[in-house]
């Protein structure tokens, strides 16, 4: 590059130099026998090596420096403080051009200059700090996609899951979930449903998700809408949910993991709370002790079953007489599955318990018979 811009320096000096030269004429010889032509090409390219080298060096010193500091800026932010710059440029051009008016030339350009030199800065800093904005305008029409609005930011549609497993509230008063809820007339509807149902299980099930959603409705973080919307071709409260998500430009917030798959597989922006729960857990590994309080039986033989704190459901062998006790269990192995985390172990106390002391081996036929020390004491007569 050094070379290329020092090479249109001199061409630009050398065409420069001859043009003074031929001013001069070929009648007036300068330096004996050169014409004034030649001179002034010969002094033009002299001069023009010297200047180009110093004025490569400054432009490649110049975009090493602007390439550093712009290592930290977005692609998208440049694009939309050029936009700005191109905009402020033709508004400032627009608002100048009377400058051209007064009859002193030399007092026009630099107006003119000073005004479309403003403007167009003024329109990089704006376009760059509303580049969202800007991309969201215009980035259609120049091919350009806008920024993907992050989930937490869009309003979300609620599940029934969600209602009724009902830590969506203590979720909230932590501050870790806040904005729009929208509660579609398909999830009141469930939800109702359940809270008339004959069986006590969901009874139970359908009145929670309903307290829940007015426990909500109270919270100052959020704001609860019930959103008057029903997908009339779709049976299923499920699928009504993506549609609903699709439609709206929502995203579900959900606890059942199938619907969060199916859901993403849609095209939907999923927040899934149990994933959360998941990620909070704390870590079991192989070969710590944890207190766990025997709850039920086991399916095999001797086993009784607990759970952690976080909900991890605890196997614990030769454990099945010490239900309804918190017992010390040393972990021997944990198992991920797709519902959650599975830990088997033991009792700690168990883990010293020796061997069983192995029964006395017959001595083989025709062997000696056994030893006075082995033999039962006579009884006297």
């Amino acid at each position: 590059m050094l070379e290329v811009l020092r090479l249109l320096v001199v061409v630009f000096f050398a065409g420069a130099g001859y043009s003074i030269g031929s001013g001069v004429g070929p009648d007036h010889p300068v330096l004996g026998a050169l014409n004034g032509t030649a001179v002034g090409v010969v002094l033009g390219s002299g001069f023009g090596y010297v200047l180009g080298g110093v004025l490569g060096r400054h432009t490649a010193r110049s975009a090493e420096t602007a390439r550093i500091r712009l290592r930290t800026v977005s692609a998208d932010t440049l694009i939309a403080g050029a936009l700005g710059l191109v905009v402020g440029v033709l508004v400032g051009a627009g608002v100048a051009w009377p400058v051209f008016f007064l009859p002193q030339a030399y007092l026009a350009f630099p107006l003119f200059g000073f005004v479309v030199v403003v403007l167009g800065y003024f329109g990089f800093v704006v376009g760059a700090s509303k580049r969202d904005g800007v991309l969201a305008l215009l980035g259609d029409r120049a091919g350009i996609a806008p920024r993907a609005v992050p989930a937490v930011a869009l309003p979300r549609v609620l599940d029934t899951s969600v209602a009724i497993d009902a830590r969506i509230v203590d979720v909230v008063r932590a501050g870790f979930l806040h904005g729009q809820l929208l509660v579609p007339t398909p999830v009141l509807a469930e939800l109702q449903g359940l809270a008339d149902a004959g069986d006590d299980l969901r009874r139970t099930k359908g009145r929670r998700g309903l307290e829940v959603l007015d426990q909500l409705q109270r919270e100052p973080g959020v704001d609860v809408e019930v959103l008057e919307l029903d997908v009339p071709g779709v049976a299923e409260v499920d699928a009504k949910l993506v549609r609903i998500c699709l439609d709206r430009g929502c995203a579900l917030l959900t606890l059942d993991t199938n619907l969060a798959k199916a859901a993403a597989l849609a095209g939907v922006q999923v927040l899934n709370l149990h994933a959360l729960a998941l990620a909070l857990r704390p870590p079991v590994a192989a070969g710590d002790d944890v207190p766990v309080l025997l709850l039920k039986a086991g399916k095999e033989a001797g086993q009784a079953v607990g759970y952690l704190d976080d909900g991890s459901m605890v196997v614990v062998e030769r454990a099945r007489q010490r239900l309804g006790s918190e017992v010390p269990v040393r972990v021997t192995s944990v198992l991920t599955t797709a519902n959650g985390r599975l830990v088997f172990g033991r009792p700690v106390d168990d883990e010293g318990v020796p061997a069983a002391t192995p029964l006395r081996q017959r001595r083989p036929v025709g062997a000696a018979g056994p030893s006075p020390a082995a033999m039962p004491p006579r009884r006297s007569s």
